[in-house]
This record gives structure tokens, C-alpha cells and sequence, in this order.
């Protein structure tokens, strides 16, 4: 860099330094946590969403994952969503397009996503206020949103004071 004028070097460096901040800044803006703990949600119906900052149907998904955290939360829906990118920096940037209302967890080392076999972004699973899987369903469709709805309604509505066993 010693061939390099000096204006022009201080301008590289001051383009990095904003770089750099961007990405911290990003980072912290992201709702992230970096582990998942789901003993916590005994007693509870958990939606938990596996997604991706570049998987298109994950897009479309977030709204409806959000109205169904807004519409159920006081029934003992809990809505998870684990993001599976390899930079925290990637989930900040979807997350700054498509909020999430709900609670989000990065997996980088893809863990969660080993232990719950997932083939594709999205998966969704449905836990049963007992610890079980209930449903668990790849991809997202807008024509399945009634459907899966449904599907949340019924298991809310049974066994509401069920004690729960302990989550995978």
C-alpha cells in the first residue's frame, strides 16, 4: 500500500471502517439468540420454523408465521423461528425486510436443524403441549394457509391444561 496515494488510502480505510460498523450495527439489530431451550414452553403448542435470509418462500411465510404468533399467543401458541445462515449479518438483513414478531434463534452450525432432519427451507414443526411432534411440514404455500390454521386451532383447543413431557 506504500504506492498507493495517501488521499486514496485514507479513503479505503475510511470505506472499511463504515463497512465494518455496517456489519456490527446489522448484526446487534437482529432479534437473535444462540440458543434454543424448549423445556421452557412445557404446557405450550410450539410453531417452530426453520428458515434461510435466501430462501424466497421463507419471505411469504413470515407474515402469515407473524398474524398466526398475533392471533394464538394467548391461547399458548409460541412461534420460533431458527434461522440456519452461516452469518448472523444475512439473518439481520431479511429480518430488516420481513420482520419477525416472534422469537428468532441462529443456528449457524446447523445443530437444531441436524437434530430435527431438516430437508428444506422453510420446515415447520408443530409440538403438542406434550413435547411430541404433531405435524411437520416442508415448504410454504399460500394455498395451505387455512389449512395449517386450522390444524393450530384444533391442537390449541385440545388438552389446553395438558402437562408437557420434555422436547427432543
Amino acid at each position: 500500500m506504500t504506492n498507493v496515494p495517501s488521499s486514496l488510502r485514507q479513503a479505503l480505510l475510511t470505506l472499511m471502517l463504515l463497512w465494518f460498523a455496517h456489519e456490527a450495527v446489522a448484526a446487534e439489530a437482529a432479534p437473535v439468540s444462540k440458543e434454543l431451550d424448549l423445556s421452557q414452553y412445557r404446557g405450550k403448542v410450539v410453531l417452530m420454523d426453520f428458515w434461510a435470509s435466501w430462501c424466497a418462500p421463507c419471505r411469504q411465510s413470515f407474515p402469515w408465521l407473524n398474524a398466526m404468533h398475533s392471533r394464538y399467543a394467548d391461547r399458548g401458541l409460541v412461534v420460533i423461528g431458527v434461522n440456519v445462515d452461516s452469518t448472523q449479518a444475512d439473518a439481520a438483513k431479511f429480518l430488516r425486510d420481513v420482520p419477525a414478531d416472534f422469537q428468532i434463534v441462529y443456528d449457524p452450525q446447523g445443530t437444531l436443524a441436524a437434530q430435527y432432519d431438516v430437508p428444506g427451507m422453510p420446515s415447520s414443526f408443530l409440538i403438542g403441549r406434550d413435547g411430541t411432534i404433531v405435524a411437520r411440514h416442508v415448504g410454504f404455500r399460500d394455498a395451505a394457509r387455512s389449512e395449517r390454521e386450522a390444524e393450530l386451532r384444533k391442537l390449541l383447543s385440545s388438552a389446553a391444561g395438558a402437562p408437557a413431557a420434555a422436547h427432543p
